[in-house]
């Protein structure tokens, strides 16, 4: 198995778009904290080894808390899985920089963050990420329990 490649056609390959709020709860509940996720920021250092379950579901509350606070429309729109009912490969939009996330436009924006279940490579952001989003990340991984890269 080549991880990297692995993590390439999740990456490139077909995902289905979390369209409401309710759908986003719904969709919330059915990815298994305890599953071995990477939680990676794009533009970051990738993670060394998946986080713990209590560090997942911590990323779940807080992202799931600043998409609806920054992401100011009537639907969500910006998450996109592999399977929508057992997800093991995730994009997440950041509200602040998203172009066009449906990758209909000739360079669409990489997401903010990716959960995967294979460890990720690393994808360089065309423009680092603003301060205040870097400065967020950084605080939810330092209370991370387990070993980060970076």
């Amino acid at each position: 198995m080549n991880p990297a490649r692995d993590f390439q056609s999740l990456y490139a390959g077909r995902l289905w778009s979390v369209m409401s709020w309710p759908e986003l709860e719904t969709f919330w509940q059915r990815v298994d904290p305890a599953a071995p996720w990477y939680l990676y920021a794009v533009g970051e250092p990738p993670p060394a080894s998946p986080a713990s379950a209590g560090d997942t579901a911590r990323f779940l509350r807080s992202v799931d808390e600043l998409l609806r606070r920054e992401h100011h429309e009537s639907y969500c729109g910006i998450v996109y899985a592999d399977d929508l009912l057992r997800p093991s490969f995730v994009k997440i939009y950041d509200p602040n920089h998203l172009g066009s996330s449906c990758g209909s436009s000739r360079l669409p924006p990489l997401p903010g963050w990716i959960m995967s279940q294979v460890p990720p490579m690393a994808l360089e952001a065309a423009h680092p990420a603003p301060a205040g989003r870097r400065a967020w990340w950084r605080s939810l991984i330092e209370g991370f329990a387990g070993a980060r890269a970076g």
